[in-house]
């Protein structure tokens, strides 16, 4: 007689923020890992990061990835470090992000462990980087992609499937299916759940049947604005452009920079705003965006793009690649548009375009996505108004430029789109995990949940450690 497994869940990051996703899973003998990110923000989140995972890496058995952004990919690299040499199983727009991420990411560690070994700035004797370029290529080639849609066997009890999420390219819901005394049980987690507000992606399928679901919360306490973010966004840009400032967008360069690039272009064709030069200065982003037209699953352009190129782009657009002509883009005067990484203000280009266009009450920033809790982007969003100096690169810069966010553009469903979206399951689970939010947005959605299903709903925490499916 077979034994019967007990199925254990432990969340070893994103718990109690939106960083660092990583939940281990034991079933039987065998150990998974769904994600595995970076934490990121202030200083004293990501040195997480150099902290030995509480699993031993060696006995995993695979890890599988919901989507390509760095919180939920950018540790894999050291978890090769600390001998993880199984499969990574994810769809193929995940691998192919996943790949140009880890790379930067680990070129990004390398550049500031010399800088800090140069400079002497860390208090560290001799700086060494939380991963090398060597750890990032060696942990790519585990990569085993698979199709949506699609059960993949990953042994005799447990079985794994894809289904499109609408985060970004590639972002998937994965559900785990196991087998026990001739009886199927399954465990879902969304990753981070798209919408169907984008105009470039096709947005989140629906999840008919699970017993348990790890739910993100990223927004569970807010509601985003049912307005046209495109149209705010061609109010702003023609506010800006018209006083000949320079109009600086940080955006993430997987997703955001695609979608905000091609709604340039749609402002501009229809005469909202005029045509200024736009500079895309993120070389990963330039990558993103080949990936992007490369997915057609994903994407809702692809034919049109075929057919008319000029019907994605703006008509004075350039993509940067060196640093040199990155530098040089912050000595023009205005009017233009700077799409750049980071999003978030935690690095990147994006900084020397704000040292030289925050003295200007004649330009613009623009933000775009979700900043997270302690960091600069954050720090910027919340005081702008009272701000009078940003502290870039050890010196003070004044702050004189406007301020606004498009919350509109955000790539996370709000607590109105994620309860729409569990209206498609045919009943209710037995158990929801809520993950990946502030704990105010985390308790906001559990009641909103209890109140519109009635369903059971936990929180999650690291200290918790689930068992379901048991005998």
């Amino acid at each position: 007689m077979k034994p019967k497994h007990t199925l254990k869940l432990r969340f070893l990051g994103a718990y109690a923020g939106v960083t660092g996703s990583k939940t281990h899973i034991q079933w039987g003998k065998h150990q998974y890992l769904i994600d595995c990110g970076l934490f990121q923000g202030p200083k004293e989140v990501k040195e997480q990061n150099w902290a030995e995972l509480p699993i031993d890496a060696k006995a995993l058995s695979a890890v599988i990835l919901t989507h390509a952004h760095l919180d939920h990919t950018g540790y894999l690299p050291r978890l090769y470090r600390q001998g993880f040499r199984g499969p990574v199983y994810c769809s193929e727009g995940t691998a192919e992000l996943a790949k140009i991420i880890l790379m930067d990411s680990a070129y990004l560690e390398e550049e500031l462990a010399d800088y800090a070994q140069k400079t002497g700035y860390s208090r560290h004797k001799n700086p060494q980087p939380l991963f090398t370029t060597r750890d990032a290529e060696d942990v790519i080639k585990l990569f085993q992609p698979k199709p949506r849609n699609e059960w993949l066997e990953l042994d005799e009890t447990l079985s794994l499937r894809f289904l499109r999420a609408g985060h970004i390219i590639g972002s998937s819901f994965v559900q785990l299916r196991f087998q026990q005394d001739q009886k199927a049980r399954t465990l879902s987690f969304t990753g981070d759940i798209g919408h169907n507000r984008s105009m470039i992606l096709k947005g989140p399928e629906p999840i008919t049947d699970t017993d348990v679901l790890v739910l993100e919360s990223t927004y569970g306490d807010r509601l985003h604005p049912q307005t046209d973010g495109c149209t705010l966004l061609g109010q702003y840009l023609a506010r800006a452009l018209k006083r000949q400032g320079v109009v600086v967008i940080p955006a993430f360069a997987v997703g955001r920079s695609q979608e905000i690039v091609y709604m340039i272009g749609h402002l501009e064709r229809r005469g909202i705003i005029p045509q200024v030069p736009v500079f895309l200065d993120s070389p990963m982003s330039k990558r993103a965006l080949d990936i992007f037209f490369s997915r057609e699953e994903d994407q809702t352009v692809r034919s049109s793009f075929r057919q008319d190129p000029d019907s994605f782009f703006p008509k004075n657009f350039e993509t940067i690649e060196s640093a040199d002509q990155s530098m040089l883009i912050t000595m023009m005067d205005g009017p233009a548009i700077v799409v750049s990484a980071s999003g978030m203000l935690s690095g990147g280009r994006v900084l020397h375009h704000l040292k030289r266009r925050l003295p200007d009450a004649r330009s613009m920033v623009i933000f775009s996505g979700y900043q997270a809790e302690g960091t600069k982007g954050r720090f910027l969003q919340d005081n702008s108004a009272s701000l009078k100096t940003l502290r870039i690169h050890h010196e003070e810069v004044e702050v004189a430029a406007e301020i606004v966010t498009i919350e509109h553009l955000s790539s996370h469903a709000d607590y109105s789109e994620i309860l729409q979206w569990l209206e498609g399951l045919n009943q209710a689970p037995e158990q929801v995990l809520l993950n990946h939010g502030q704990g105010i947005a985390q308790d906001s959605l559990a009641e909103a949940i209890r109140k519109r299903f009635g369903w059971k709903v936990t929180p999650a925490h690291e200290q918790a450690s689930w068992e379901f499916f048991g005998p």
